[in-house]
């Protein structure tokens, strides 16, 4: 028995209701995920996931195969709507074929992180090139925002290094904050901005083989399987990653990171990527919230918790809700809410949920400032107790341009000036902690100070 997901969300948590009541009858200790490898495996003829909808079509026959045959090597698997090659012809992701029946080729796939937004809107991958960036239709990525230019810009790849090249559009293309004269190179973890249109850069370099394609997709499949047990037992391990005072003598407070040692959902993006299929991200940032402070309750006393939210929480009841019940399990722990700043929308929104916040005593800070639409009028109405700057913009901060070390410290005295503590993310070395110190940063967060630990790290 296998079912096929809908591309509508909704149903698919419908479907996965429908998949556990027709489970055969079981023994008290049946697990879901061992029903769905037999069931998997097993079907004669259509090797369909029932969790992320592939499908195995044989060379030979042309006809749908079973599971066991993924390792026969299949002439394409298809993942929702896009086909993978296997190796027997031409692979449409890329412009090289796999050389031959079993051969490795290492490839680097670059890939756009829109900021801000559900993991499951949040991803292009950059193909092919090149690749075009605008507002108009016909463009490999369509942006619909009014201060994106027609053809606004386009992404290149020369030598495996990927080039953005601005088209003289109106409102100008940014790379960490800096505007690009022409073109610009980019590298992983890099801020482009099209208007005010923001992407973090990501990049994946990966081995792919004819069996291992098929690997990959049998392991998305298990791994939403995994994420229906971590949901009902609550199987994460949070991590915290130290928040100090800007010369590194005192630890403020720490940043509680999503970990888990479940398959194929050991990061956070992970986590939300599956929970993004099931339509279950509200309830996942709720669940990571509440275990970091239950772990954190370990720290040493008097520690201040920062947590996160997901951008589908702002706006609704139950994000206050679920930070009530937080507060009512622990009453004196400092508590600092981060919301990401691309996701302020709006400034009474957010004058409500800081004053709903303050109520509980618990403080706002909005995250990976300057990433985004730098949003400073929302600053004057509905100013935040902490302002963490993104790291595009710390990074590299000793030996980039005056231009942007000035427009730094001018943002830096705009929040002191409205009395929020400016943070600055991402520092991994003593000069870029240096010169963060001098534009006037009151605390710090980065490698430099201190990777993300379990918090039997941090008990002396």
């Amino acid at each position: 028995m296998c079912f096929d997901f809908l591309e509508d969300r909704p149903n698919q948590g419908r479907m996965l209701q429908a998949f556990r009541k027709s489970a055969p009858s079981r023994k008290k200790n049946f697990r879901l995920d061992q029903y769905f490898c037999q069931a998997l495996i097993s079907c004669p003829t259509v090797g369909r996931c029932i969790l992320c909808s592939w499908s195995a079509v044989s060379p030979s026959t042309n006809k749908e195969c079973s599971a066991p045959s993924l390792m026969n090597l299949p002439r394409r698997l298809s993942l929702g709507t896009m086909t993978v090659d296997t190796g027997f012809r031409k692979n449409p992701l890329s412009s090289s074929a796999l050389r031959s029946h079993g051969s490795i080729e290492v490839k680097t796939v670059w890939i756009l992180e829109a900021i801000g937004q559900a993991m499951s809107e949040s991803l292009t991958v950059v193909h092919p090139v090149p690749f075009s960036i605008g507002r108009k239709a016909g463009c490999s990525l369509q942006l619909q925002s009014r201060t994106v230019s027609s053809h606004h810009a386009d992404l290149t790849v020369r030598e495996s290094n990927l080039l953005v090249i601005d088209r003289q559009s109106t409102n100008g293309t940014y790379v960490n904050g800096v505007r690009v004269n022409g073109f610009a190179t980019l590298k992983t973890e890099d801020v482009v901005q099209f208007a005010d249109v923001a992407f973090r850069v990501r990049c994946d370099d990966h081995a792919t083989a004819s069996n291992t394609v098929a690997e990959d997709v049998c392991d998305q499949a298990l791994a939403l399987v995994q994420f229906d047990r971590m949901m009902e037992k609550r199987l994460v391990t949070p991590f915290f990653q130290p928040i100090v005072s800007i010369d590194g003598s005192t630890i403020k407070g720490y940043e509680v990171l999503a970990r888990s040692r479940m398959f194929g959902l050991e990061t956070s993006a992970a986590m939300f990527g599956a929970a993004a299929k099931l339509n279950m991200e509200i309830e996942l940032s709720q669940m990571l919230r509440w275990e970091g402070i239950r772990e954190g309750l370990a720290l040493p006393k008097g520690s201040e918790i920062y947590v996160n939210t997901h951008p589908l929480e702002l706006g609704r009841s139950d994000l206050l809700e679920s930070m009530r019940n937080v507060r009512a399990m622990t009453p004196d722990t400092p508590i600092t809410l981060e919301v990401h700043e691309a996701a302020i929308t709006s400034a009474p929104q957010m004058f409500e949920l800081r004053k709903g916040l303050r109520d509980l005593n618990i403080k706002i800070a909005y995250d990976d400032f300057g990433a985004g639409q730098n949003r400073l009028a929302e600053l004057g109405n509905a100013a935040p107790d902490v302002m963490k700057f993104d790291m595009g913009l710390i990074r590299n901060i000793d030996s980039g341009p005056v231009e942007r070390v000035k427009v730094l410290r001018s943002l830096v005295q705009v929040v002191l000036d409205l009395g929020v503590i400016p943070l600055a993310e991402g520092i991994e070395t003593e000069k870029e902690a240096v010169v963060c110190s001098e534009l006037g940063f009151v605390l710090a967060q980065g490698y430099y100070f201190g990777r993300p630990a379990p918090p039997s790290k941090f008990i002396s």
